[in-house]
């Protein structure tokens, strides 16, 4: 399982949080858009599952806002970059013209970190994956990390976004 550990831009001058808690993940349906190519075209997946939020009324504040992880930008050929853009939601999930499909987050054990800033780089997913893991004595999960973007929407500046970082473990 590749883990996406690099992400696009940098942030100087900001302390990378170090604080990992275990936390139990809920089994999580969600609403997804599937992702493939090169990352910087990856916001196209967004905009899919913005664009169907808006026709099934949900509004940014309704549902969680995750990104599953299959792979790592700075290791992985561009037109293998894989990524699921998601919304949690337990309803019905009809053919339509944005791709978007049903699937599930596994519950599970999972460290969590928690990112404070701008999302084009989130040096707590190196952190956790490359110091943390192999300090702590866990073991991954056959799940990818992900992401909660704990607070989203138009109105979000960059430096009040929050983003936590999960990583399956055994």
């Amino acid at each position: 399982m590749a883990v996406p550990m690099n992400s696009i831009g940098s942030q100087k001058n900001r302390t990378v949080n170090k604080e990992v808690e275990i936390v139990d993940f809920p089994q999580t349906r969600v609403a997804a858009v599937e992702y493939q190519g090169p990352p910087e075209n990856e916001y196209s997946a967004t905009l899919k599952l913005v664009a169907w939020r808006r026709e099934n009324g949900l509004r940014p504040d309704k549902g969680k806002t995750l990104g599953v992880h299959y792979s790592d930008p700075s290791t992985t050929r561009p037109e293998d970059y894989r990524l699921d853009v998601c919304v949690t939601f337990d309803g019905e999930i009809e053919s339509n013209i944005h791709g978007v499909i049903a699937k599930e987050i596994p519950g599970g054990r999972c460290a969590r970190i928690r990112h404070y800033g701008t999302r084009e780089k989130i040096d707590e997913a190196q952190y956790i994956y490359r110091e943390w893991l192999p300090a702590s004595g866990e073991q991954l999960r056959d799940f990818p990390p992900f992401f909660h973007y704990v607070n989203v929407g138009p109105d979000v500046q960059e430096a009040d976004m929050i983003t936590d970082v999960y990583l399956p473990i055994v």
